[in-house]
């Protein structure tokens, strides 16, 4: 036996006793040394007696050892011994060569059968409390997958279950959309099923036909018309008197039949609608089966081996890994030996193309030779007839007898092939879920990256509204220029009128209000700036700024309106804000700022004009209020005549403080156009300073209504992008666990 990890030759010496009474077996049995007894039977009967004395009292394997099997009695009764319980015949080499192939495959299905039987009850008898995953597969029994294994595989079994429901549930928390997740929850209860094995082809490949032969008796119908329709599945039940087999439909339309067949004790064989078929519904339900499969039965028609839709099939079998064998039936169509090999040679170079792999199993059948044979009864002289001249019968049924050997000894796990049984069992399910998860990743990816682009719009739209204070600051420039615009027209206007009252020659205004003291009555220039000048200008300046502060509030509700909407379209249902939140951002956004308004209306045109007829006077008396008329007159005088010897003569006349008070007169009233300057630009940067302060008040509020109105937005981003993330690092570690227990099946060896 070769170790496999070793890869050393282990040598397994094993002690056998020969006896030939039912005393001597028994006494070997209970002695120490003897691993197994050989009985020889000779040539007589003793079925009754070994069974009775012998297989009831002996706990070790026993072989027994008879004739030559070419005596048909001898024959019998070796097939009596193996369903009676017997381990094994022992016959010599020369006597196997009489042995014609159906008989051997008569012997070996007796074996095989008895082995199921024995086990079936020795399982029944332990009452093995077997988990139950659901109800997956229609007509499911509490049957296990696995017999006689050992702890560790037993413990790999329910960690792969533990490890499959924990992929379950997250595969559905990332694709709750996903239906192919019942593939791979019908392929967890499967793990406590029998075998899956799942036959495909062409319709007319004759699948029927083939699985008539395995199960040994034509159960299914054949024919060149598709009759299977549905899948069906052959479970194991003991047959009753009134019928051979059961069927029942189930309501998502597969189709159970119970027949007694023994090789269905530890083996589901289903049959599949053709890979070919004209209804599109039936092909789906093929292809959505495969994954489910332990074992894949492709069965090719010799006269027309890997047509299009079969090697169309094959590709879509290879997303899941599966195992394929090949069966290569109707194979009794070619002539000889020759045209066989190279029709194996043909298939088997182009799916190993297909396949990409440089193995490929194949067996060439002919199923329908092999059911004949299965069926028929024969007597001595036909089956040695048919033995020593019908060398062409042997080869054309010889293929069949292998594939069945190859499949029973999967259902042995102390062999190879029991071991890849088991590799293939429970590899089934962790394939797909690989296959689903790394769709899931694919999905997650995706979403991952649409939730980053929904959290950097919100990011990104509630940060643009920085662009909208600048576009804010820069369109208030124009309002800004328009009142100081305003401002400084009305300057001007002011100091040409202080230019135009203040002068020496307006004899009227220094008579009536420094000499005549006519304090009461109002002065034309006050009047003027009052009502031509001020007024008008006020009202201006009110009207500015109110259309100012429209246009602030109006840009303000522009701005809030076009982010609501903006939120709004891009996610329609994305988010449902509260009443509240909704009330938070109005009263935001109704928020005012006025200080402008407040500044030009608090700017009092009487007060100005008062304060301006104050200045006048002052100028007027500060100048003139000293002197007396002489003084005065010499002073106008000489403001007025030429200089002349004239003007010196009147110069005289008049007195030095006159003089000197004529001389002052242009600085004061300089000092008045001066005032009247500072108190316009005053009022223009009182006036700029309340306009911007109405500006950084009105882009506040918008960028605080974006605030929120945007953070529902912007948390529901970001809380679907952290379980976006927390998903994906779900599905790693969940990959990582499958990987992790892909090994531990591949380390699974014969022990």
């Amino acid at each position: 036996m070769m170790d496999s990890k070793s890869e050393e030759l282990v040598v397994l010496p094993l002690v056998a006793r020969i006896v030939q009474t039912p005393t001597a077996a028994v006494d070997a049995s209970n002695s120490e040394g003897a691993d197994f007894l050989i009985y020889d039977v000779g040539g007589n009967s003793q079925h009754e007696e070994l069974v009775s004395s012998v297989f009831e009292h002996v706990k070790i394997p026993v072989f027994v050892m008879v004739g030559s099997l070419g005596d048909r009695k001898l024959f019998s009764e070796a097939l009596n011994l193996l369903e009676s319980g017997v381990s094994g015949v022992v016959i010599s080499m020369e006597d196997l060569k009489s042995v014609s192939d159906d008989d051997f495959g008569k012997l070996f299905y007796s074996a095989y059968a008895l082995k199921n039987k024995t086990e079936e009850k020795v399982q029944s008898n332990s009452q093995l409390n077997v988990l139950d995953l659901g109800n997956g597969f229609p007509g499911r029994k509490a049957m296990a997958g696995f017999t006689s294994l050992h702890d560790r595989e037993q413990q790999l079994l329910e960690k792969e279950k533990l490890v499959l429901r924990e992929a379950i549930h997250v595969i559905e928390k990332a694709a709750p959309m996903m239906e192919e997740v019942s593939l791979l929850s019908d392929a967890v209860s499967q793990l406590d099923e029998p075998f899956l094995l799942v036959i495909v082809g062409e319709f007319n490949s004759g699948k029927s036909t083939f699985i008539n032969a395995l199960l040994g008796k034509k159960y299914l119908k054949d024919g060149v018309v598709p009759t299977t329709n549905e899948i069906t599945f052959l479970r194991y039940a003991e047959s009753d008197v009134d019928e051979s087999q059961r069927c029942e439909k189930h309501p998502d339309g597969q189709y159970v039949c119970y027949l007694p067949a023994s090789v269905l004790n530890d083996m589901i064989i289903v049959d599949t609608p053709g890979t070919n078929v004209i209804l599109q519904r039936q092909q789906k339900l093929t292809e959505e089966f495969v994954p489910r499969a332990d074992l894949l039965l492709f069965v090719m028609s010799a006269d027309r081996p890997l047509t299009e839709s079969e090697v169309n099939f094959l590709r879509y079998t290879q997303q899941w890994s599966k195992k394929v064998v090949f069966v290569l039936n109707k194979s009794d169509i070619y002539q000889n030996k020759g045209e066989l090999e190279e029709a194996i040679g043909f298939i088997k170079e182009n799916t190993q193309k297909l396949l990409n792999t440089d193995c490929v199993t194949l067996y060439p059948v002919s199923a329908r030779l092999a059911l004949e044979a299965k069926l028929s009864t024969f007597d001595d002289a036909h089956s040695q007839s048919n033995r020593s001249s019908n060398d062409n019968f042997h080869w054309k049924t010889k293929g069949f007898y292998e594939l069945e050997k190859y499949l029973y000894s999967f259902l042995d796990a102390s062999t190879s092939t029991g071991i890849e049984r088991m590799k293939l069992k429970l590899g089934t399910p962790i394939a797909i879920a690989e296959q689903l998860v790394s769709a899931c990743q694919g999905l997650v990816r995706q979403e991952c990256q649409q939730a980053k682009q929904d959290l950097l719009f919100v990011e990104d739209l509630v940060n643009s509204v920085k662009e909208c204070t600048k576009k804010l600051e820069i369109d208030s420039i124009l309002w800004k220029r328009q009142v100081l615009s305003m401002i400084n027209s009305t300057q001007a206007r002011v100091v040409r009128l202080v230019e135009s009252t203040l002068q020496l020659s307006n004899v009227d205004l220094v008579t009536s209000y420094v000499f005549r003291g006519e304090k009461s009555t109002q002065m034309p220039a006050t009047t003027s700036v009052q009502n031509d000048i001020l007024g008008p200008a006020v009202l201006e300046g009110q009207n500015l700024i109110g259309e100012y502060t429209k246009w602030l509030q109006s840009k303000r509700d522009q701005e809030g309106q076009f982010y609501k909407q903006s939120f709004e379209k891009k996610w329609t249902s994305f988010v449902n804000p509260s009443d509240q939140v909704e009330l938070d951002a109005i009263g935001v956004l109704e928020r005012k700022s006025e200080v402008s308004r407040r500044v030009i209306e608090d700017f009092s045109a009487a007060a100005a004009s008062k304060l301006f007829e104050r200045e006048i006077r002052e100028v007027f008396l500060g100048t003139f209020g000293g002197l007396g008329a002489a003084g005065l007159s010499a002073s106008l005088l000489t403001s007025v005549l030429p200089t002349t010897l004239e003007d010196l003569l009147a110069l005289g006349l008049c007195s030095a403080g006159g003089l000197l008070a004529v001389s002052n007169f242009s600085s004061r009233r300089q000092q008045v156009v001066d005032k009247v300057k500072r108190t316009a630009d005053g009022l223009a940067r009182e006036l700029e300073d309340a306009m911007q302060k109405d500006l950084l008040e009105t882009t506040r509020t918008v960028e605080d209504f974006v605030k929120v109105i945007g953070k529902p937005y912007q948390d529901r981003a970001q809380h679907r992008l952290d379980k976006v993330l927390a998903t994906a690092e779900e599905l790693t570690k969940i990959e990582k666990k499958l990987k992790a227990l892909r090994i531990d099946i591949q380390n699974l060896h014969v022990s």
